[in-house]
């Protein structure tokens, strides 16, 4: 009984099955909007017929992004602040709603022959029911909870290595299953119907089988975890350490507001550098000199999910000898590097061995999120999260605006540029972390003396 209660606590089938469903959808419509511009240019010659389609794919993807990045701030910090007073499940339950919503349009658009702006109201209302943005931080803010702060990172690695390994799957399948039934249905219905299911198992799952765990016991080592995270004993706490009491042993480390703001401010600038290469990259790939199908796009997608794997077995080796934030500099290094190969591909082999360099390139942003959990109190997760990701998601919508205007502009002359542009940026998010660090050392040191 005892089992099968603490298996009720798992989200990683919340994770899991969202995930593949995202994956089938972003396939869908992507390949769905390439399809209906591609038709509504048809008349105009090869050459002038791809730069148009790959411009009209881009001008959509800008309002599209702009409404699904902006919509969730209506919502997406009431939603946390909901789930941190009355129900955990709140900030996961009513984004798979709007998911589940926003999915079934998209079916509609491909059976109805609607117009792709359609999903601009798809967007819309996935967003104001709290979105991805309410959802990960909902899902990191359980993982937090119900682990102790000694293997927090690994736990919340754990989950972005099963969030990796579902969209690897369905990036494998998407491709296969838009043109596979072609025959018997209109491309992209089954893929979209498909992504529907997960959704909808995902939304049941949450309501009637998961449960919040318990908040993990506080570690009594607090000189540990303050020398891991560099946070700072209170001095109360340092004054008594000579006459230890059960009071003093379980004072929580308090916050450091410096680490947290350079924390945040890293996050920003490396999910700037990731989001903007991650926008373009998928028409990158569209045009040439690669021109991948659709196959070969769902191929791509995958062997980007496999870094979720390979960032998993570098926390898990990393972290038994290094700190959190070496782990993190080490993955913003990985991406830098392999967005710079980015920059030169011109044959598919090259892409994946660009791919292959941004093996550590998952560490930062989870290790980023378990350094944060360990300067605020449990109960909260669920706003520091929601916070540190509206942050993400408003850089993301202003990243996905500017890069796709400087890559229609760099089209002709330079296709690679923008993941110059993200390597530049990867190498800033460096500089606030390097003062984590030092801080880190410093309050170190003075532990150290104040214990001797």
């Amino acid at each position: 009984m005892v089992g099968i209660m603490a298996m009720r606590t798992w989200i990683e089938p919340v994770v899991a099955g969202s995930q593949v469903a995202s994956a089938f959808y972003d396939t869908a419509l992507l390949l769905v909007v390439k399809n209906y511009y591609n038709q509504t240019n048809s008349t105009a010659p090869s050459q002038v017929l791809e730069d148009a389609q790959q411009k009209a794919v881009s001008n959509f993807y800008i309002i599209y992004n702009l409404v699904l990045g902006l919509s969730p701030l209506v919502s997406a910090y009431g939603l946390s602040k909901l789930g941190d007073k009355i129900h955990r499940k709140i900030p996961i339950c009513f984004p798979l709603l709007g998911y589940l919503g926003s999915k079934t349009l998209l079916l509609l658009l491909i059976l109805l022959g609607w117009p792709v702006e359609v999903m601009y109201g798809a967007a819309a209302f996935n967003g104001l029911t709290g979105g991805f943005t309410t959802l990960w931080a909902g899902i990191m803010a359980l993982g937090s909870l119900g682990s102790s702060e000694s293997k927090r990172s690994l736990r919340l690695i754990i989950i972005e290595l099963v969030y990796g390994l579902a969209g690897f799957l369905g990036s494998m399948a998407s491709g296969y299953l838009f043109v596979g039934f072609s025959d018997h249905y209109q491309e992209g219905t089954v893929l979209v119907c498909c992504s529907i299911a997960c959704y909808a198992f995902c939304l049941l799952y949450s309501i009637f089988v998961l449960t919040v765990p318990k908040p993990a016991a506080s570690c009594p080592a607090k000189a540990k975890n303050a020398e891991e995270v560099g946070g700072q004993l209170p001095e109360a706490a340092v004054a008594g350490s000579s006459q230890p009491s059960e009071s003093s042993i379980f004072t929580p480390v308090s916050p450091s507001k410096l680490i947290i703001i350079l924390l945040f401010v890293a996050a920003i600038f490396y999910d700037l550098a990731v989001a903007g290469a991650m926008n373009v990259l998928p028409l990158f790939l569209l045009r040439e000199p690669l021109s991948w199908n659709a196959v070969e796009i769902g191929h791509g997608s995958a062997a980007g999910y496999v870094i979720f794997i390979t960032s998993f077995l570098g926390v898990v080796v990393f972290s038994r000898y290094m700190r959190d934030i070496t782990m993190i500099m080490i993955g913003v290094a990985s991406f830098s590097a392999g967005i710079l190969i980015m920059a030169f591909v011109q044959w598919t082999f090259l892409f994946y061995i660009a791919r292959a360099v941004m093996l550590f390139a998952l560490i930062p942003l989870p290790t980023i999120r378990s350094m944060l959990s360990k300067h605020v109190e449990g109960s909260s997760y669920g706003k520091v999260f929601v916070l540190l990701q509206l942050s993400l998601v408003i850089t993301g919508v202003v990243t996905s605006t500017v890069y796709n205007k400087i890559y229609q502009n760099t089209l002709d002359w330079y296709s690679g540029f923008c993941f110059i542009l993200s390597f530049l940026v990867g190498c800033l998010s460096l500089l606030p972390l390097s003062f984590v660090a030092i801080k880190q050392r410093s309050i170190t040191g003075s532990l150290e003396i104040l214990t001797e």
